[in-house]
């Protein structure tokens, strides 16, 4: 299998959604939105054009990642501009396979590169920590309310910027997804069945989970 990562193009586009929709379907909620984020998240000021990846096996699309910019905000009145992904999509054909550790690795390589100090994600754990991310609470960072959520977590690479900090992590407002935009856009794709996953709980849990101490 010959695998490529490239820039996303305009081609790309209802490929990329019809990918994120598959990768997400059902995953977090019955149905999902994640392919509305994509859409919308293009146009958005915060986008990171720069770090718009696809993932070709064989000359097919099967994954995508995308960036925006986020803002760390310390107690002394300093910010800082960091980034975050999301969504990460590989079609359910090719997950657990490495694809979307591959495409994640790659696009932070770049992000380094790029000079950004870290990247700050929600996620489950256990899909991250093998890509180096640990939990935001290590590094001092927490939600705008002050609290540690467990799903969030971070990489740093420029430690002096955020060394003996305290900082609050504001994410993009594209984010903040408009749920009946996102239902009526949803309607422009073949039906699929809105069920209960199991996946769906694990969601929940971590959503709702805490760091203390």
């Amino acid at each position: 299998m010959s695998i490529t990562i490239r820039r996303e193009t305009p081609n790309d586009y209802i490929k990329v959604e019809e990918v994120t929709r598959e990768a997400f379907w059902n995953m977090h909620r019955p149905g999902c939105d994640e392919h509305y984020l994509v859409n919308s998240m293009r146009s958005h000021p915060d986008f990171i054009s720069e770090l718009d990846y696809v993932l070709e096996a064989d000359g097919e699309v099967i994954g995508s990642i995308m960036y925006t910019m986020a803002k760390l905000h310390s107690e002394e009145g300093h910010t800082l501009d960091i980034l975050t992904f999301g969504p990460l999509s590989i079609h359910p054909k090719y997950q657990r396979k490495g694809f979307g550790k591959h495409l994640m690795e790659y696009s932070m390589a770049r992000a380094k590169e790029l000079a950004y100090p870290a990247i700050v994600i929600y996620g489950n754990p256990n899909n991250y920590l093998g890509a180096g991310f640990k939990s935001a609470h290590r590094f001092g960072i927490s939600s705008m309310d002050g609290t540690f959520p467990a799903a969030m977590l971070a990489v740093v690479f420029d430690q002096g910027k955020l060394r003996n900090g305290k900082w609050k992590y504001v994410e993009s407002s594209v984010y903040e997804v408009d749920k009946i935009k996102a239902e009526m856009f949803d309607r422009s794709f073949e039906p699929k069945q809105k069920e209960y996953a199991i996946s769906q709980e694990v969601f929940y849990i971590l959503s709702k989970s805490r760091i203390t101490g």
